[in-house]
This record gives structure tokens, sequence and C-alpha cells, in this order.
């Protein structure tokens, strides 16, 4: 039995890998993925200049053969500078996703599976979900101080809601199921049939929403940097990097529109990732690819 499943758990595996290799756009988004988070983790050995380095003499200077992007209003490389600021925009997406995610699972695990937190986590969800995300986003960070960890935990903190909802959702219906009343029947630990037999068997819409909180998050701190209210301007961000070229625009357009199509392709790129898992994962909708 144990061999028998094993073998169909891995069978399903390859089909839901054979069925995202058949969807380009999934792997053109991959792809672009990956040479984003190369770029920025090869950042320190492949920019051209240093991305603090001022050059007055080289200001706003238009792109080149020698400045691949241009430069700033300070001499400033834009190309190095960019893919620095990817090493930051794309960690803080990842953290908020980390910090989401606990939080998020934990909140919908425990308003799921007991009745009688329900009540009081959904309100908690619920009234944090009625305010706009990037409002919410603003007081969290005012209220702790503009830095790039308040602003991750400020993310982490408007995010979690989304996560949490879907996991009470999902957890709603695990809990019925047969195999979770067997293991109440045999004196399983309830801690052990949360983690093992429920949190388990979430997985799948975990993933999902985890691409689509990158993507957000993304958004959310260059939104926040673009308002000022985000990590400091002297940090290398697209976000402080489209606040910082926004004052010349028509004039050296180009401060602004390389970290911007840099966002615009990660955000994208991670949309459509998450979609295409989404469509995979997902059984019913699985049946009509």
């Amino acid at each position: 039995m144990a061999i028998a499943i094993t073998t169909g758990a891995g069978a399903e595996r390859w089909q839901i890998l054979r069925l995202l290799v058949a969807r380009k756009t999934v792997l053109i988004s991959v792809a672009v993925l990956a040479v984003l988070v190369a770029a920025a983790a090869l950042a320190p050995w492949i920019s051209p200049f240093d991305p603090y380095k001022l050059s007055i003499m080289n200001r706003l200077q238009a792109p080149s053969a020698a400045h691949w992007f241009g430069t700033d209003d300070f001499g400033r490389d834009v190309f190095s500078r960019v893919i620095h600021g990817g090493r930051l925009s794309l960690a803080v997406g990842f953290l908020v996703v980390l910090l989401s995610g606990v939080l998020g699972i934990a909140l919908g695990l425990v308003a799921g599976f007991f009745r009688g937190a329900d009540k009081v986590v959904s309100r908690l969800i619920d009234a944090m979900m009625a305010f706009p995300d990037i409002l919410l986003a603003i007081a969290l960070v005012a209220a702790l101080g503009p830095s790039l960890l308040n602003v991750v935990i400020a993310l982490g903190i408007v995010y979690a809601p989304r996560l949490a909802r879907i996991v009470r959702a999902s957890t709603l219906v695990i809990r019925e199921l047969p195999f979770v009343e067997a293991a109440r029947a045999l004196g399983v630990p309830t801690r052990r049939i949360v983690t093992v037999h429920v949190l388990r068997n979430l997985v799948s819409p975990i993933l999902v929403q985890g691409t689509f909180i990158f993507a957000y998050a993304i958004l959310a701190e260059a939104g926040l940097s673009f308002l000022g209210v985000g990590v400091s301007p002297d940090i290398p961000t697209w976000g402080t990097m489209i606040n910082a070229g926004q004052q010349y625009m028509g004039s050296a357009d180009w401060i602004m529109v390389f970290p911007g199509i840099a966002i615009v392709l990660s955000v994208l790129s991670l949309q459509l990732v998450g979609d295409g898992l989404r469509d995979v994962l997902d059984p019913r909708l699985r049946k009509e690819l």
C-alpha cells in the first residue's frame, strides 16, 4: 500500500510538472524571475559601477555604452542601482511572504479548526481587511517608524488576513472529512491532527496565495517608498529610485523607467506563475486543461 501511495503521489507530481511546462506563459515568467533573482543575487559582482558612488560630472546622462540605463541626478549608474535595488525589493517581498504566512496560517487554522475561536478571529480578519492595504500599511509604518524592517512587519501584518481567510475556509472543509474524524476517534492529539492531517492538505492554496502576496508586497514597498514613508531614500530600492526620479520626468525619464520596468516584470511574472499554479493544483481546474 505504501508503494502504491508513493507511486500515485509521484505520478501526480509529474502530471503537475508536465502541465506547468506545457504553459509557455509560466515558463517565460519563471525564466524572467530567474534572471531578476540571479541579477539581484550577483549584483556585487556584475554591477559595473558602485551604486552609491557620486559623480556630479556625469549626472543625468542618457543611456549609453558606458551607462546602459543612464545616470541619475547624482551621477550614479542607474543599471547598478536597479540590480542592487532588486536585492532589497525582492528580499522585502520574500520576507513579507514568510511573515504573513506564519501569521495567516496560524490565524486561519485556529479559526477554522476550533469553533470557539472562529468568531473572534474571523471578526479580527474582517476588521483588518476593511481597510485598504496601502492605507493600513502607511499607518503601521508611521506608527513603527520608517525602516526596512518595519516595512516588512507592516506589510506582513497587512497581507496576513488574505492568507488567513483562505486557510480558514479550507480548514472548515477538511476538519469534517472522514480521515480527520478517524484520527480524532483514535485519540490522535489535536496538535498532530492540525499539523499533519490538516496543514499538509493546505499546501496548494498557501503556495498559490504566497506568489500573489509576493507580488503585492513588491508593489506595496514601491508605493510606500514612492510616498516617502518606506525605507530611507539613501537605500536603493525600486520604489525609492522612482521617487527620486519623479522630479526629472520629461527630461531624464530613464531614472524612473528602468526600475518601473523591473517592478512590472517581477509582479507580472509572479502573477502569471500564481495563476498557473492555481490551475494545475486545483483538481477541478486541472480537468479543463
